[in-house]
């Protein structure tokens, strides 16, 4: 009897790991450079961008770094470092470049469908912090690519930016805020799954469902990647190779890098964070906020818990969120194990994990009192925004996980890194996306220099470079040195994606 052909025992260019943005990013970006590439995407999931990308698991800002002030810290002498503000705000116009490039070439579906035009402010209460939110605006308007940003203490006019916010305050309370018009609401789900749409139309191409990459191990013959894949409906196991690897499955990144046994993966660890939202279900209250409002983070909160009231557009609907509350679980997915973390552990990575955990001791408990969180105290966190909010205007919905990364410092200690990292092999061969924000809103960029470094071959060569340029048509330039460019681009962008471009004054 012949052996009917079995779809996955095939030798694909490329194996990408997660139907999520990163991967979704890549394999058009892929296609569009080497259109005879062939591609297996596998997802564990029934549907892509399910895990970190869906709208109600992350913060949908697209973060630009005009509202986050955790990406302006105020060192020890008091300065505030806008560094990895520019540095992100940059990248986000990069992605709106690439954005605008796949609408124009009807790759994907129209702007509304996955990011619109609304405000992004921060507020702020009391002298020190009034004071630290006055010099982070004077310092980022100093380059233009916050110009148009807006700083008021004058409670009139913030009544008019926040009503709500303003509701029921105290008068003598000291308060104020930064406003920027050209912020934007992404659904990063949407999108994901719009460039997936894509892709699946693409000779080549081929993307699984419900099919679960539990090993890997390199071929030292041939330097190929030998996957061994589950299907986790009918418990089929099948096995392939791929000449390249990308692993971008959320929290479940991790694991898979540790099974890889590059060198430079090894090391390194992860702290799982959870999260909850206060999602709104008053229509008369959610009607009167529209912008994405972030405050000061507690002491000892990760990033991604800076309190923010975060206006949103999912699935048609306008919503109101507020948090997130963190909280800790052993999952590295929301879909995950509990055994996620335990089996994490290795002897590579044990005394860095130890010694991240030790240096955190204030994250540790910060994550033990939100946990702990009554309905009362989650309420009184939110009044600190709606002085007037009532609880029974507000449900508990559960938000996304996290794993923030832990890798090996200088001294052989470990460091818990905010931020997202890619780990790739020397050869090339294989690449990892770990960590969490900004993530999603820098995802081009993110996968412009994992190009660089995996494709050393191809990615200087001319057809790369001016298909790259047409993609994204500031590359190889900086946006955040060159206004007059940055100008250009903002309005071309903001054209295609209905965002107002802002009047920017010659410096």
């Amino acid at each position: 009897m012949s052996r009917i052909p079995n779809p996955l025992d095939t030798k694909p260019d490329v194996v990408l790991i997660g139907a999520g943005i990163m991967s979704a990013t890549l394999g058009v970006m892929l296609k569009q450079l080497e259109p005879g590439l062939t591609i297996e995407i596998f997802e564990t999931l029934d549907v892509a961008a399910a895990e970190s990308s869906d709208a109600w698991n992350n913060a949908g800002t697209g973060h630009s770094a005009f509202c986050e002030l955790n990406y302006t810290p105020q060192l020890e002498d008091g300065s505030i470092d806008i560094s990895k503000a520019v540095k992100i705000a940059e990248s986000f116009e990069v992605s709106k470049e690439f954005w605008t490039y796949l609408i124009e070439e009807n790759f994907i579906s129209v702007p509304p469908s996955f990011i619109r035009q609304i405000p992004h402010m921060s507020f702020v209460w009391g002298e020190e912090n009034v004071e630290f939110l006055r010099k982070r605006y004077e310092l980022l308007t100093s380059c233009h690519l916050f110009r148009g940003m807006q700083y008021t203490q004058d409670r009139d006019e913030l009544c008019e930016w926040i009503p709500l916010v303003m509701e029921g305050r105290d008068p003598s309370e000291t308060v104020a805020a930064t406003r920027m018009d050209i912020g934007t609401d992404v659904n990063f789900g949407s999108l994901t799954r719009c460039l997936f749409e894509h892709l699946k139309k693409q000779p080549g191409v081929s993307l699984h469902f419900s099919h679960q990459v539990r090993d890997l191990e390199k071929d030292e013959d041939d330097g190929t990647w030998k996957l061994s894949v589950k299907n986790t409906v009918t418990s089929e196991r099948r096995k392939l190779k791929a000449k390249f690897v990308f692993i971008g499955a959320g929290g479940g990144s991790l694991p898979l890098l540790i099974k890889s046994e590059v060198p430079e993966g090894k090391g390194f660890g992860g702290f799982p964070v959870s999260g909850q939202w206060l999602r709104c279900t008053n229509p008369e209250v959610i009607a009167k906020h529209n912008a994405k409002v972030y405050g000061k983070a507690s002491v000892g909160a990760p990033p991604m818990s800076v309190p923010h009231l975060d206006t949103r557009l999912i699935e048609g609907k306008r919503e109101l969120l507020f948090g997130p509350y963190a909280g800790f679980s052993t999952k590295f997915l929301k879909h995950g194990s509990y055994m996620d973390l335990p089996s994490s552990i290795k002897p590579s990575n044990i005394f860095p994990m130890l010694s991240a955990g030790i240096k955190n001791i204030p994250l540790t408990k910060y994550l033990i009192d939100q946990v702990r969180q009554s309905p009362e105290d989650r309420l009184n966190a939110l009044r600190e925004y709606l002085p007037a909010a009532r609880l029974e205007d507000w449900e508990l919905e559960i938000a996304g996980q996290r794993v923030q990364v832990i890798k090996k410092g200088k001294e052989g200690g470990g460091v818990l890194e905010f931020g997202t990292e890619v780990v790739s092999a020397a050869d090339g061969t294989i690449a990892a996306l770990l960590g969490a924000s900004p993530g999603a809103s820098t995802a081009v960029s993110i996968m412009v220099d994992l190009l660089r470094r995996c494709f050393k071959d191809k990615a200087d060569s001319p057809g790369w470079q001016a298909k790259l340029r047409q993609m994204i048509p500031s590359h190889g330039q900086s946006l955040a040195k060159d206004e007059k460019l940055l100008m250009q681009v903002r309005a071309r962008t903001s054209e295609v994606l209905g965002i107002k471009a802002p009047v920017l004054a010659e410096a």
